[in-house]
């Protein structure tokens, strides 16, 4: 069960996610394309590329399930930093341009600065690193980090103006917000003084590639998922099948895949690199290719009665 996860359920999750739901999170939070257009956008790519759950299910019983599950994580890794930065050149490239002209870098004490990983949404991070990288992680703004002398103040540099930031640690409510709201006002002013959008402008979204690159996700998406039914069947006798297949595609796309927007969020945070919260995907994909193809087993002319 361990091998069916790591090679065969983990990848399909992380794919799964990755097309359907990160696309969606990094056109809305990231891109900041308005919701109604980013959620047409998606439910047309789902509406063309749904045929082929049926196709990649039909091909399977051709060619096998394992090689289609297997392509389509190795396809997933390779593609998926290309993909997403046609993204943000064909559904935001003010954001391009902005980074070009005036990049942002977050100036701290490397100590002061958290892993911010959050699962359950009740951690907080209150040190001043945390604040600045938090608040341009969620204005979908890319950013590097420089350190800064030990104990000093974080403060975020914006081409040639500087935003500091502050330590919400042992702050009452009233004063946190206020701190919170005077920040966030200073940082917006110094954005938008640079170039950088707050929303993406819809007379700039090239929706037909936007559309072609999210239809290739979901394409993904349905070579990984439209076989691992029958997959996962095959793979187990009878009397065990259920629980044998249960555990493994449970967890999988459980924790796998549902762990994949709070660790890539806190992967952008802490680097600054709008797209490296994909190595979480991609290096859950290439785990999977690599252990499917050695340790599993190709299943499509077995017998499922024994």
């Amino acid at each position: 069960m361990l091998l069916v996860l790591l090679g065969a359920t983990a990848g399909q999750a992380v794919v799964w996610y990755g097309g359907q739901f990160y696309s969606l999170f990094f056109l809305t939070q990231t891109l900041k394309v308005d919701g109604t257009t980013a959620n047409l956008l998606i439910a047309a790519a789902l509406a063309l590329a749904t045929p082929f759950f049926v196709i990649f299910g039909w091909l399977s019983d051709k060619i096998g399930r394992k090689k289609i599950i297997l392509a389509g994580c190795l396809l997933a890794a390779l593609t998926y930093f290309p993909i997403f930065k046609g993204l943000t050149h064909f559904a935001n490239p003010a954001v391009e341009e902005a980074r070009q002209s005036a990049p942002a870098t977050v100036v701290a004490d490397p100590a002061t600065c958290s892993f911010q990983f959050d699962p359950i949404g009740k951690a907080k991070f209150t040190n001043s690193c945390d604040v600045a990288a938090a608040a341009l992680a969620k204005a979908g703004v890319p950013y590097a980090i420089k350190p800064a002398a030990a104990g000093s103040l974080a403060q975020v540099s914006i081409g040639g103006t500087q935003v500091p930031a502050y330590e919400a640690a042992g702050l009452g409510k009233d004063e946190a917000k206020a701190k919170s709201d005077a920040f966030g006002k200073q940082l917006k002013g110094a954005l938008t003084a640079a170039g950088y959008p707050e929303k993406a402008d819809p007379a700039r979204i090239n929706k037909p590639m936007t559309l072609l690159l999210l239809w290739i996700l979901v394409i993904y998406v349905t070579m990984v998922y439209g076989p691992i039914a029958a997959y996962l069947v095959e793979l187990f006798p009878t009397r065990i099948r259920y629980t044998s297949m249960s555990l493994p595609y449970h967890i999988g796309n459980g924790w796998f895949g549902g762990f994949l927007p709070t660790i890539s969020f806190a992967l952008v945070a802490a680097t600054g690199n709008m797209y490296y919260g994909l190595w979480y995907p991609i290096g859950i994909a290439l785990m999977t290719f690599v252990i499917g193809l050695f340790f599993l087993r190709e299943t499509k002319d077995v017998d499922i009665t024994k």
